[in-house]
């Protein structure tokens, strides 16, 4: 279990030593368990209930950028920056002072905090035009953020729902919400009418969103690259590591103060798997500097990164 998991991931770690002790029986022997069960597969046990269905409300993403804006200008309205102000000086201001404060853990990497940290940290000696500054670079960020997530969302969904085919993905049926005026005729008796069909085990006349190709399967192999200080769990994330402008730069600098790297470059052996595919900046099969132990799962069918348009 531990050469799925990232060391970095403390949350599912503790998760997974909490069952073992809990059970006296290891996390992985439950997942087994689960994917052997009727109706299991790579994913995980069977549905809890039979028929299920998803109701995805999506929208143009032009419109949908409108609408976040706008929430974030509501949220600034109702005295965002005040409750933000209200909670840096009781649990932040301290750490702040210490150099403590960490972005990445708890409530504090929520979006709407940490992309204030210049304007509630601002020295009292600065003029209101540098506080406003500040204060606009803020909620421009915020704004950012929340448009980065709704696209992190829909990209959530398309992995885990339209690129994953099997018994066990439920249908997924779209929902247009773009133009709320119609949300009768678009959304409220579209969902009435797929619901009344499932529930008389009827074929719905509306079509669910057709289930996407599945891609390359994505074995979960545990990967080290030293050169830059990173573990990958997964071969599709660790060839796309192998790709990345950060991994060729390391490269880069290894090769000018190690000139025998492009020497072993020649005499290198041909790549073993896909995992281990030769980037033209590197001077061994996987990489100079990395590594890779094998830990296959072949029941993890997670798919590719890429994003294919979905057809509505």
């Amino acid at each position: 279990m531990a050469a799925m998991l990232h060391p970095n991931d403390r949350r599912k770690i503790a998760r997974s030593l909490q069952i073992h002790e809990e059970t006296g029986v290891p996390h992985s022997h439950w997942l087994e368990e689960q994917r052997g069960q009727e109706g299991g597969n790579g994913l995980g046990g069977p549905l809890r209930y039979p028929d299920p269905c998803i109701f995805w409300l999506h929208a143009d993403m032009e419109a949908l950028d409108k609408r976040l804006d706008a929430r974030v200008d509501e949220m600034l309205s109702a005295g965002l920056i005040e409750e933000l102000r209200d909670f840096h000086v009781r649990y932040n201001q301290q750490k702040v002072q210490d150099d403590s404060q960490n972005y990445e853990h708890g409530i504090f990497q929520s979006i709407g905090f940490k992309e204030f940290h210049d304007y509630l940290t601002a020295p009292e000696s600065s003029t209101q035009q540098e506080k406003d500054t500040l204060r606009n670079k803020g909620i421009e960020a915020v704004k950012i953020a929340t448009k980065r997530y709704a696209r992190k969302q829909n990209k959530w969904v398309r992995n885990r729902f339209l690129k994953r085919p099997g018994d066990t993905v439920p249908a997924v049926y779209g929902l247009d919400v773009t133009d709320v005026s119609s949300w009768e005729e678009t959304v409220l008796n579209p969902a009435l009418q797929i619901l009344g069909s499932l529930s008389k085990g009827e074929e719905p006349t509306i079509p669910p969103i057709r289930v996407q190709e599945a891609g390359q399967k994505n074995k979960r192999n545990f990967h080290t690259c030293d050169l830059c200080d990173k573990v990958i769990i997964g071969d599709l994330e660790w060839t796309a590591h192998l790709k990345s402008k950060k991994h060729h730069y390391h490269v880069r600098k290894k090769r000018r103060s190690d000139p025998a790297c492009d020497q072993s470059q020649s005499s290198a052996a041909a790549p073993a798997s896909a995992g281990e595919t030769l980037s033209k900046d590197t001077c061994v099969p996987v990489a100079p500097g990395c590594s890779e132990i094998s830990q296959e799962s072949s029941q993890d069918t997670r798919t590719t990164h890429e994003e294919v348009p979905v057809t509505f």
